[in-house]
C-alpha cells in the first residue's frame, strides 16, 4: 500500500500560526499519513522571490504541530543540511522524534539559494561535500546513542540530480525526487533500481483541474482527478512507498486561500481510498 503525504506551505503572506494549525488538522483529518514542511533560515532576495516571509523554521514548527496532532507523521522536504551544525541537526531531530512518539521523517538536501548561503557564511561551492560529511556525522551521532538516541528516523535524500541519486544510494534510506514529469520519473526509477538503491519516496506537484492537461511538459500531479490517480498508480508500479503531494504552485497569493488546496486534497484522498479498496479486493479474489 502506498502512503500519501502533504507538503504544507510554512511560508508566505497568508501563513500564520492559525493557518498552520488548520493545515495540520486538515491533513490529519483527511487521513493522510505524513505532513511535511520546507526549510530556509535567511529569507534573502533569492529565497523571498519564491518563498516570501514569513517563513516558519521547520524544527520549531513541527515540534508545535506534533502537539496539535496525534497520528500523522511529521517531516522535512527538505532540510538544507549545510545550514546547521550536524550535531545540532542530530540532536534536534532525535528530540523531535522522541517527543512526537517516533513520527519524524528527515528529508534533506544540499540547497540552492546562493545569497542565503552567503548570509549564513557557508561556502556555496562546497555544499555537496559538506552535506555528505554532515550526513555521516548525523548518522554517527544517532548510532552512538546517548543524548542523540533517535529511535529510527528515516533519512530521505532529496533532489533530482545524478549526485542526489548517488547520495541516496550511499547515505539514505530513500531517494526523494521533487516535482517532475511522468516520463522523467519512469527513467529515473529505472536508474535507481539499477544502482541497487534505497526506497523511492517522491514528492509530486498537486494542481487539480476540470479539464485534462495535455502538454508534454505536464508535471505528475497536474490535471484532472483521473490523471492524478493515473500518476499515483504509475508511482506505485515504479515501487514508490510514499508519495508526498505538494499543493503550492508558485503563486504567493495561494497561501491566503488554502481552502482551494484543501478541496483538492480531499478529492485525491477520497479517490485514493477507493483505489486502495479496489486493489485489496482484487488481491483477495
Amino acid at each position: 500500500m502506498v502512503r500519501l503525504g502533504v507538503n504544507v506551505p510554512n511560508f508566505g503572506p497568508g501563513t500564520d500560526p492559525g493557518v498552520l494549525r488548520r493545515w495540520a488538522l486538515t491533513v490529519e483529518g483527511l487521513g493522510f499519513d505524513l505532513l511535511m514542511v520546507s526549510d530556509h533560515v535567511a529569507v534573502t532576495p533569492d529565497v523571498a522571490q519564491q518563498y516570501p516571509a514569513p517563513f516558519y523554521e521547520p524544527f520549531t514548527t513541527l515540534s508545535w504541530l506534533a502537539g496539535l496532532t496525534s497520528r500523522v507523521g511529521l517531516g522535512t522536504t527538505v532540510l538544507i543540511v549545510p545550514y546547521r551544525h550536524p550535531l545540532l541537526i542530530a540532536r534536534m531531530a532525535a528530540n523531535l522524534n522522541d517527543l512526537s512518539g517516533g513520527r519524524l521523517v528527515l528529508g534533506v538536501g544540499v540547497g540552492w539559494a546562493r545569497q542565503e548561503f552567503d548570509a549564513l557564511g557557508v561556502p556555496f561551492g562546497q555544499r555537496g561535500r559538506l552535506t555528505d560529511e554532515y550526513l555521516l556525522a548525523i548518522r554517527a551521532a544517532w548510532q552512538d546513542g546517548g543524548d542523540y538516541r533517535s529511535g529510527t528516523i528515516p533519512l530521505w535524500i532529496g533532489g533530482n540530480s545524478d549526485a542526489a541519486l548517488r547520495r541516496a544510494v550511499r547515505l539514505g534510506d530513500a531517494w526523494h525526487p521533487l516535482r517532475f514529469t511522468p516520463g522523467w520519473i519512469a527513467e529515473a526509477a529505472a536508474r535507481l533500481r539499477a544502482s541497487g538503491g534505497p526506497a523511492l519516496m517522491p514528492r509530486i506537484a498537486l494542481r487539480l483541474t476540470a479539464a485534462p492537461v495535455t502538454a508534454g511538459t505536464r508535471l505528475a500531479g497536474h490535471g484532472t482527478i483521473d490523471q492524478i490517480a493515473e500518476d499515483l498508480d504509475q508511482l506505485r508500479a515504479l515501487g514508490a512507498q510514499t508519495v508526498v503531494l505538494d499543493p503550492f504552485n508558485g503563486d504567493h497569493r495561494e497561501t491566503a486561500h488554502p481552502e482551494t488546496a484543501w478541496r483538492a486534497l480531499a478529492t485525491v484522498a477520497e479517490r485514493w481510498k477507493q483505489q486502495e479498496s479496489t486493489n485489496i479486493d482484487t488481491e483477495r479474489s
